[in-house]
């Protein structure tokens, strides 16, 4: 039999074998490789559907806007367009500023151009629904429309007129929902708003009709398009115009993505932290028993070699298998998470070439690190040894008996419990201290104030990019639990495994089936206490990395609840396999230590 095909034939009989364990380590692998990957495809992605968008809808090069419209501003405009190297031009057109409200009352402030009813060479926007603008009727930017749930038939009202919605389309021209002004009255700041269309004479009787600020803006073609730097510097000059370059807009839609990658990217670094320490807990669960196997190995000739490779190797294609499959949920989720409003167009490129390398690096570092030392440890261990090897005994420490002979008995267990095995409680305590980071910067990210994207900062339309913020923290954070959850139960059930001969004496000496239930839930409980205690500075520390300056702090009641609920979540997730462990007989327990 050939070396590949012996490892392969133990490698899967050890899967078989251990189902529980590898479904686990697949779980840990795939949702941090997914996190990861997620979070380094996002570098990018805007700009690529920018320039998807800007294609199809032939997009200016430069927008050239003015804070008014009298003659000085068209004069301005209009020399502008005279410009040798602009080779096309489309306007002035006027942008007239307005309220819109829905039917169901929602408002909004919106900007309204007037267009020609036949689009020209520049800034033609992509119809997606219905058609183009016509007399009376007025055609919605995509991301506004989907924000107001607004389709084409509906009718919305513009500075207290009803108009019917014929058409939804996109452009490049402006920034998307809801930076669609780009600037104010007379050349100021602009509140959030949505865009609209309208035929040119309609915008010109919306505007006087109500008496409306009305500003003009130009969108030119270059003959260099990759020159707009120079032409800006050339034309900064004018006092009556400000000038916006397409790489200006496709920048700008990037600040709806700015804290998506760091929660991701950051959360990818928390849930392989837990992989690591939930896979750690089954190596050292299952050390005894992998030292037995090494022994056998040995004894049948294999190599110190081979020995290493088939215990790698299990754990190691269950990480590569966890990477692949975390590639493709990266794949298939990046578009929704690429663009939280439906101004662009086109699809977003999935993990790229460093992404995968990057996630398949983690996923193996979560397999290395984790088996590394129990593998080294079945490989050095002597044949005979290993295959006579017991659970390591722990050592004695007098101090610590003194100490827990004057405790109740379930915290007497317990406190001997961690003090005997260290390594597996600082385990413990990192995950719940992982966790809890994750609660804090949940909880801190809710109690920052939001503003709207309705009229007056109303919430009746809620801010996309801290809706889409807030989804990706949340969604996060529930990873984070559910793996916290799952290193729980594996480190009880470990612990319970590894300690059921001390229990079975101890039950031999007077503890009930409950005092040894309650003790090996305490064993988890004791060190889950500082880890959560530090896990709040540590959450509250590594937020103020990413928040904006001066961020809103959450109640102290939140915080108090959020780390109260994490111990008692512990101490219920415990209270099952501890239970389970202590119900098996004093008989059997020592039985099964003697043989």
């Amino acid at each position: 039999m050939g070396s590949v095909v012996l490892i392969v034939r133990l490698v899967l009989a050890d899967v078989r074998r251990h189902k529980v364990q590898a479904a686990m380590l697949l779980l840990a692998v795939t949702v941090a490789t997914a996190t990861m990957a997620l979070g380094l495809s996002l570098r990018g992605v805007t700009e690529a559907l920018y320039e998807q968008t800007r294609a199809a809808t032939a997009g200016p090069d430069v927008v050239a806007l003015s804070g008014d419209a009298g003659p000085a501003a068209t004069s301005a405009l209009a020399s502008l367009a005279d410009d040798p190297e602009v080779v096309a031009h489309h306007g002035p057109y006027r942008v007239v500023y307005a309220d819109l409200t829905t039917r169901d009352s929602t408002s909004s402030p919106v900007v309204v151009h007037g267009f020609a009813e036949t689009p020209g060479a520049v800034n033609r926007p992509l119809v997606t629904s219905g058609h183009w603008v016509r007399p009376g009727g007025t055609v919605l930017e995509r991301g506004f429309a989907t924000a107001l749930g607004v389709g084409v038939g509906d009718h919305v009202t513009i500075a207290g007129r009803s108009y019917p919605v014929v058409g939804i389309a996109v452009t490049a021209a402006t920034s998307i929902y809801p930076w669609a002004a780009q600037i104010g009255p007379g050349g100021g700041p602009s509140d959030s708003s949505g865009l609209a269309w309208m035929t040119r004479s309609d915008a010109r009787t919306l505007a006087s009709s109500h008496d409306l600020p009305v500003t003009l803006a130009l969108d030119l073609k270059l003959r260099d398009p990759a020159a707009t730097e120079a032409f800006l510097d050339a034309d900064r000059a004018s006092t009556v115009t400000n000038l916006r370059s397409w790489q200006f807009t496709a920048e700008q839609d990037t600040v709806m993505l700015r804290n998506s990658q760091p929660i991701l990217v950051v959360g990818s670094w928390l849930l392989s932290f837990l992989a690591v320490t939930g896979v750690a807990a089954l190596a050292a669960g299952r050390a005894v028993e992998q030292t037995r196997r090494a022994g056998l190995l040995k004894a049948v000739g294999a190599t110190p070699g081979l020995i290493a490779t088939v215990l790698l190797t299990e754990y190691l294609a269950l990480a590569l298998a966890g990477d692949a499959l975390g590639l493709v949920i990266a794949r298939l989720t990046v578009p929704a998470i690429a663009s939280p409003t439906a101004s662009r167009i086109g699809d977003a490129a999935g993990p790229g070439g460093a992404t995968v390398a990057t996630a398949t690096v983690l996923a193996v570092a979560v397999a290395v690190l984790s088996t590394l030392r129990p593998t080294l440890r079945a490989m050095r261990t002597a044949t005979v040894t290993a295959l006579t090897a017991t659970a390591r005994r722990p050592r004695h420490r007098p101090w610590l008996t003194a100490l827990s002979a004057l405790l109740p008995t379930p915290l007497l267990l317990g406190l001997r419990l961690t003090a005997r095995r260290p390594g597996r409680a600082v385990l413990q305590a990192c995950s719940t201290a992982t966790t809890v980071i994750a609660i804090v910067a949940l909880l801190t990210f809710y109690a920052q104030p939001e503003r709207g994207y309705g009229l007056d900062g109303s919430s009746a339309l809620p801010n996309l990019r801290d809706v889409h913020d807030r989804r990706l923290l949340f969604a996060v954070t529930v990873l984070l639990i559910a793996l916290a959850v799952v290193n729980t139960i594996t480190l009880t059930w470990t612990t319970a495994m590894e300690a059921r001969a001390n229990m079975a004496i101890a039950r031999t000496l007077g503890a009930t089936p409950g005092q040894i239930s309650a003790g090996l839930s305490s064993a988890q409980l004791l060190p889950s206490l500082p880890g959560a205690v530090i896990g709040v500075p540590l959450g509250a520390g590594l937020l103020s990395l990413f928040a904006a300056g001066n961020p809103a702090e959450p109640p102290s009641s939140w915080l108090l609840g959020g780390v109260l609920a994490t111990l008692l979540a512990t101490a219920a997730l415990t209270a099952l396999p501890a239970r389970l462990a202590a119900r098996r007989s004093v008989a059997q327990a020592l039985s099964g230590e003697t043989a």
